[in-house]
């Protein structure tokens, strides 16, 4: 039996066995390492944010602006810009390191193209943002969280420090006693497993912002790029397509007819003892056969029945032809491009035929919706589940099909079923 473990802490915080796993020391481990590192960043923040604030604080008094304040506050400014790039290359390296800690999934850091290209690439200013974000906003998080650690354990040992001189003052309330002090010290105790989840929030969340700025992703534009192209690519393909198809119905199809039927009239007029006669015979033969393979190869390029029928109507002649019984229900109230109609009845005809090779089902059923944003196809069937793409290159090929069109492929199929293919196409005007 597999077991599902979390790859990560916020995945962890949602099972119920958090308090009796590793998480929590994992969490632990990774908060006393930042404190360190959060550290020696916040007292640079300090010393770097110290003209500023005296800047500020002249302001607020009204009090005129020294100009060697100004010139100090401006080449403060300008060195950590100039530095912060450089200086955060090794605490990012060493940041995405120790996210391992809290993070089995990788993270990938942005390739050395030199110092220049420091101060121009999207991902080196990102990890100045989280170098900034560590030293400013982490101590602020951790040393509340502290105070709070600290509030907890003077409630559980209240009833040992009240009493005689001694008093606790929580906010407007004063404990004199030892007596008075009990409740406190149950509500502290009862707070532990809180605080124990709060520090794997504050954990989570640190983490999360790490990965999020420090794994290199693709660039927004080179993202918008890669879709065009893709486009592009599919576009040429329709149209390439189109003119195999064009070229091999009306050019080489029907030549072929005519030298099957010429070889026919021959075989009429050549006797049977002819010693031509058997030679004839199987070249007749070879060309009908491979008028029904042209003829599929024709078939594959674009399925006749979409041009003749719809693809409702094409969808409903393959539900017939299956054995095992197939309802088709189409809401197709706005037309659909031909590309689109072409990869809808590659995805039906395909997840049709594992069903019958391989669900064991007694039924399935086949749902055509028409939105505003696409094409939608369902193919569903009451089989044996535990359909898997690691298993085999059907469905991994259906999906790379499906890719293409820029459209996605979504998988349900629980062991005992249901087995349930949704493909969303986009449907570009």
């Amino acid at each position: 039996m597999t077991v599902d473990r979390p790859s990560h802490l916020a995945g962890a915080l949602r099972r119920r066995r958090y308090p009796l796993s590793a998480w929590p020391w994992r969490a632990l481990s990774y908060a006393v390492t930042t404190v360190p590192v959060a550290g020696v960043l916040a007292v640079a923040a300090g010393v770097l944010a110290g003209p500023l604030l005296l800047v500020v604080g002249a302001l607020r008094r009204d009090r005129p602006v020294d100009v060697a304040a100004l010139t100090v506050l401006a080449a403060v400014t300008v060195t950590g810009l100039g530095v912060a790039p450089l200086v955060s290359a090794p605490v990012a390296a060493f940041e995405r390191w120790r996210l391992g800690l809290v993070d089995d999934r990788p993270v990938v850091g942005p390739r050395w193209r030199g110092p220049a290209a420091r101060f121009t690439g999207g991902a080196a200013w990102r990890e100045v943002a989280y170098v900034a974000w560590l030293g400013t906003v982490v101590p602020l998080a951790y040393g509340t969280y502290a105070l709070l650690v600290l509030l907890d354990l003077a409630l559980v040992a209240g009833p040992w420090l009240a009493g005689g001189q001694e008093r606790i003052v929580l906010v407007r309330v004063t404990i004199d006693s030892p007596t008075e002090a009990v409740p406190w010290a149950v509500a502290g105790v009862l707070a532990a497993p809180a605080l124990l989840y709060l520090a794997g929030l504050l954990v989570a969340g640190q983490a999360a912002v790490a990965r999020w700025l420090l794994d290199a992703a693709p660039d927004g534009a080179a993202l918008r790029e890669v879709t065009r192209s893709r486009a592009r690519l599919v576009g040429a393909y329709e149209a390439e397509r189109r003119r195999i198809e064009r070229d091999v119905h009306d050019g080489a199809q029907p030549r072929l007819t005519a030298l099957t039927l010429q070889l026919g009239l021959a075989r009429l007029d050549v006797p049977e003892d002819s010693p031509a006669a058997g030679p004839l015979a199987v070249a007749h033969e070879q060309a009908k056969e491979l008028m029904v393979t042209l003829r599929g190869i024709v078939q594959g390029i674009r399925p006749p029945q979409l041009t003749e029928l719809g693809l409702a109507g094409a969808v409903g002649e393959l539900a017939a032809r299956s054995v095992v019984p197939v309802a088709v229900r189409a809401d197709l109230a706005r037309p659909v491009p031909e590309p689109v109609e072409t990869t809808a009845w590659y995805v039906v005809s395909e997840a049709l035929g594992n069903v019958v090779r391989h669900a064991g089902a007694t039924r399935a059923e086949v749902r055509l919706t028409r939105g505003d944003r696409g094409l939608v196809v369902e193919v569903e069937d009451d089989g044996r589940g535990g359909a898997d793409p690691d298993r085999g290159t059907g469905l991994t090929g259906l999906a790379d099909r499906v890719a293409a069109a820029d459209g996605r492929l979504l998988l349900a199929s629980p062991t005992g079923g249901p087995t349930l293919v949704r493909v969303e196409l986009p449907c570009r005007p």
